[in-house]
């Protein structure tokens, strides 16, 4: 096919939708709409597709490939990720063919927006609906190898019933069926959850964490367990949240902590194993925005965001917060002078009004809190 001097013209029509974010969700919304299988992945792992499929078919138009001799391996990479999530075909293709469509909408209505003849247009989706037929069947491929070769572990059976007992609980499962994988209906499993990014090993995470039996498997995009003991750290560089152990009826209700503790673990940007316990105060009250933002407004209201000073009296305060409202440690932590952690708090105390920082005076437990939340939340949206 003739390419014209307007080519160009279409590839950066592609590459701004592949870069545009409200493009990309509207293309994962019909994605998860169509989807029902789809729509219980997270969000961001529907618009890494999205991305995935949109890039592809730029890479089409701007080298004139031919798909048969181009290397899909991502492509693989992401049915794969869906067979080890318990995703069946049908539903992948579901998800990937609607959003294709709305893609193609998308290129259609922007691109006559933009002034590309139709003509271009129409050249253009044929050269990446070619390739989106070539992603779509190395999807398939990548999919159908994972699952053969998950059937010869067990995986896919276990990552079903593990993901009935996290999500709905032990109802409905034989004693049998648990004990297949090492449960007892009257045990008691710590639920773990970890943040790693990449399904495909997680048979590797799996031989660490379950040295001890249990049931490992990926659930909504990541490994989680009910293991009856916890190793004794996590893989290097992972972050794994773990519940104290409890019986199976309260695995859903220790998923969704464990979920929740991750949240904020992620934002702190932690490492290892760690105890919901732990970060049982920030997960409560991060599980309240509307009241951290009103809290906020009505502490540090004359607070300016935009400020750096501001923004090192608070660090300030919350450093001596973290710290016991001890100077000499908050001093250390923060490699200043004690009396420069004591000017910091007066000041701050004279552009808010607290909190108290007078000679032997101590913030109560009801003030700690509410002023640990207030700088907490404040400091994260600047």
């Amino acid at each position: 096919m003739t390419r014209t001097g307007d080519a160009p013209t279409f590839g950066a029509l592609l590459r701004d939708l592949a870069g545009d974010a409200a493009a990309v969700e509207e293309v994962a919304r019909a994605a998860r709409a169509d989807s029902p299988e789809v729509a219980r992945l997270p969000a961001g792992e529907v618009r890494r597709q999205v991305v995935l499929l949109l890039t592809s078919g730029l890479g089409a138009l701007e080298r004139h490939e031919d798909p048969a001799g181009r290397d899909f391996t991502e492509a693989r990479r992401l049915g794969a990720d869906r067979a080890a999530q318990g995703i069946s075909v049908a539903g992948l293709l579901r998800g990937v063919q609607a959003g294709r469509d709305r893609a193609v909408e998308l290129v259609v209505r922007h691109g006559r927006a933009a002034g590309i003849p139709d003509q271009v247009l129409l050249e253009g989706l044929l050269v990446i609906g070619r390739y989106a037929a070539a992603v779509e069947r190395a999807v398939v491929d990548g999919h159908r190898a994972a699952e053969r070769e998950l059937a010869g572990t067990g995986a896919t059976v276990r990552a079903r019933l593990l993901r009935r007992l996290l999500l709905d609980g032990p109802a409905g499962a034989a004693p049998a069926e648990l004990a297949r994988f090492g449960l007892r209906p009257d045990g008691r499993y710590h639920c773990l959850v970890t943040a790693h990014p990449d399904p495909v090993r997680s048979l590797t995470l799996h031989r660490q964490l379950t040295r001890h039996g249990g049931l490992v498997g990926t659930v909504e995009d990541r490994l989680a367990g009910l293991l009856p003991r916890l190793p004794d750290a996590a893989p290097a560089g992972l972050l794994a949240l773990a519940a104290p152990a409890q019986p199976l009826e309260r695995a859903p209700t220790m998923y969704a902590l464990c979920l929740a503790a991750l949240r904020t673990a992620t934002r702190r940007r932690l490492r290892g194993l760690r105890r919901v316990t732990d970060l049982a105060g920030e997960t409560a009250l991060a599980a309240q925005p509307a009241l951290a933002e009103l809290l906020r407004d009505a502490l540090l209201g004359a607070l300016d965001p935009a400020d750096e000073f501001h923004r090192e009296l608070a660090t300030t305060a919350l450093a001596w917060l973290d710290h016991g409202q001890r100077l000499d440690q908050t001093a250390a932590a923060l490699h200043v002078h004690p009396n420069t952690v004591r000017y910091r708090l007066r000041r701050l105390r004279e552009v808010t009004g607290g909190p108290p920082v007078e000679e032997g005076a101590r913030c109560t437990v009801p003030q700690t809190v509410h002023w640990w939340w207030a700088l907490r939340s404040w400091l994260d949206g600047c």
